[in-house]
């Protein structure tokens, strides 16, 4: 396999609760719609397909590592509005998200040439300002180096030892249940800082 390092100061993955908890912190592992959407902003020539969680067509395996979960507050508004005495407005909010610090994800291909292109493009965790950068060198690695690295990973299977990770909404509509069963390879919360 050809495995691309990516790495940044910092990255937010949203829960799939939708960080509507009291107070949660960002998950440790990548669901297969985060996968999907780094797939989909990587290679583009694939949003024209229906997205599910199942046509992952060019990520075959994935790692994250980080330093530390920071809580971050960040106020926000409802959707809706209030009317109160003729005036319309919105109240504030304020909810606690977790960073990742100095997060550092691996991300596997088949093939040299879909590796190759990705290591010529930043990807972003799942919010847009969280930006991670390649490193320019395509490692080439077996399976079993593959899983000396570091770092969480969720495998996209349903069974008795997985767990429901979140919703597709993008299957007509209709939330589909995703599911993975974790994997903790080696120590996936580093003291190093990201090189």
């Amino acid at each position: 396999m050809h495995v691309v390092k990516y790495s940044g100061p910092f990255g937010f993955i949203k829960p799939w609760t939708a960080v509507r908890d009291g107070e949660t912190f960002s998950q440790q592992f990548l669901t297969p719609s985060i996968i999907r959407g780094m797939e989909l902003k990587l290679f583009p020539e694939f949003l024209s397909e229906e997205l599910s969680d199942n046509n992952i067509h060019k990520i075959i395996r994935h790692r994250l590592s980080y330093n530390t979960i920071s809580v971050q507050q960040e106020q926000i508004h409802p959707k809706a509005f209030t009317v109160k005495r003729n005036i319309a407005s919105r109240p504030k909010s304020i909810l606690k998200r977790g960073i990742l610090i100095n997060p550092i994800l691996h991300l596997a291909f088949e093939n040299f040439n879909d590796a190759q292109r990705a290591s010529e493009q930043h990807i972003c965790l799942c919010r847009n300002e969280d930006v991670l950068l390649p490193d320019k060198v395509v490692q080439e690695l077996t399976e079993n180096e593959f899983d000396i690295i570091d770092g969480f990973e969720l495998i996209f299977v349903k069974g008795n030892d997985s767990f429901m990770v979140g919703f597709n909404r993008f299957n007509n509509l209709e939330p589909e249940p995703m599911y993975g069963k974790i994997e903790i390879h080696g120590n996936p919360t580093r003291s190093e800082i990201a090189e």
